[in-house]
């Protein structure tokens, strides 16, 4: 393995880092409606537990409420169950055979679990960042002792890997600043 080689894979490791972070951040509720609020409910579908987008449409009817239509009739119960047992803390309403999801208004308090909850996520992004920047420094410690590199590259190598942990590290605070900004505001 090069130093190219540990700089790449590391910098590999630390977007793929990022993009969980993204998703993750996506989940957290911020008052608004979105059907990817749904992707982590199952539904138990002939004995079987299927994520709700594979057995309905999910569509957003307007910025507070999310719009589920079941593909088989006999589906709107166990999907209205299914999103009033999740940890959502939502309240589905059927309406023939379209189900109703309103979003509650956030509280106040609410909101700052919310943040706290954001700022847990970031910060296990920061120590997954941190513990590629380890392992990379460790594989160019390696190549320097087999003496495939010098240890002027090695060094140098070791302040690109640096470089690159800071980059991240600030990308993180930066979409948690725009995450918390999104819950708190009213």
């Amino acid at each position: 393995m090069s130093v190219s080689e540990v700089k790449q894979n590391a910098d590999q490791k630390m977007k793929k880092s990022i993009e969980s972070l993204q998703h993750d951040l996506a989940k957290v509720r911020t008052g608004r409606a979105h059907p990817s609020l749904l992707d982590q409910v199952h539904v138990d579908y002939y004995g079987s537990p299927t994520p709700l987008s594979q057995v309905a449409n999910l569509t957003l009817i307007d910025a507070r409420t999310i719009g589920v239509q079941p593909w088989e009739k006999n589906m709107l119960n166990p999907i209205e169950k299914a999103i009033r047992e999740s940890d959502l803390g939502l309240n589905p309403a059927s309406m023939g055979d379209l189900i109703r999801v309103p979003m509650p208004a956030l509280t106040e308090e609410r909101r700052k679990e919310l943040v706290k909850v954001v700022k847990q996520e970031a910060e296990g992004a920061k120590i997954a960042v941190r513990n590629i920047r380890r392992d990379a420094n460790e594989q160019l410690k390696k190549l320097l002792k087999d003496k495939s590199v010098t240890e002027d590259e090695e060094r140098r190598a070791q302040d690109d890997v640096q470089k690159m942990t800071d980059k991240f590290v600030a990308e993180i605070d930066k979409m948690i600043v725009e995450k918390e900004a999104e819950i708190l505001k009213v």
